[in-house]
């Protein structure tokens, strides 16, 4: 599946790339690039912009509102229209800054790229072969974990309120 999202979607293109999923995503896009980038490569648009929701819907293009308090939430949303799996497997991630498919790198290859306390710590790496960016299951790694767990459960919930 690939997605386009607008500007306000930042972190949530970050979730989705890791994730593995394809979204293309610049702050410097305006609402008439987006729309073109979503028809031209038939990108499904996320926005949280009623008014280019409505221009999409006009335009039918296939656009999804997103709404939602925090990232569980949002995820939730989109795992439940989309099918999306909410787990992060590091074979098909996808880089959270520049969306090009991350690749394994081995250690000795980063070594002088990450700190010190970094490198002594982790045995595994991955790195994005176009802006150069390393990766690694760190201290931030059970936050996400839990976000992920969190949107699954909120996914559980609204199949169940949909069968009452």
């Amino acid at each position: 599946m690939q997605f386009v999202a607008d500007g306000m979607l930042g972190s949530l293109s970050r979730w989705l790339r890791m994730m593995g999923q394809d979204v293309e995503y610049s702050t410097l896009l305006d609402d008439d690039q987006i729309l073109a980038l979503a028809k031209v490569e038939g990108r499904i648009l996320l926005t949280r912009d009623l008014e280019l929701y409505k221009r999409a819907n006009a335009k039918r293009i296939d656009v999804f509102y997103v709404e939602g308090k925090n990232e569980a939430d949002r995820l939730a949303a989109l795992a439940g229209r989309f099918g999306l799996g909410l787990e992060i497997n590091l074979r098909n991630s996808r880089c959270p800054k520049c969306n090009s498919p991350i690749q394994p790198a081995p250690k000795m290859c980063v070594v002088h790229r990450v700190e010190k306390k970094t490198f002594t710590y982790y045995d595994e790496f991955w790195e994005c072969p176009k802006c150069k960016k390393v990766y690694w299951q760190g201290a931030h790694w059970p936050k996400i974990q839990a976000t992920l767990e969190d949107a699954k459960k909120r996914v559980r919930l609204a199949k169940v309120r949909l069968v009452e």
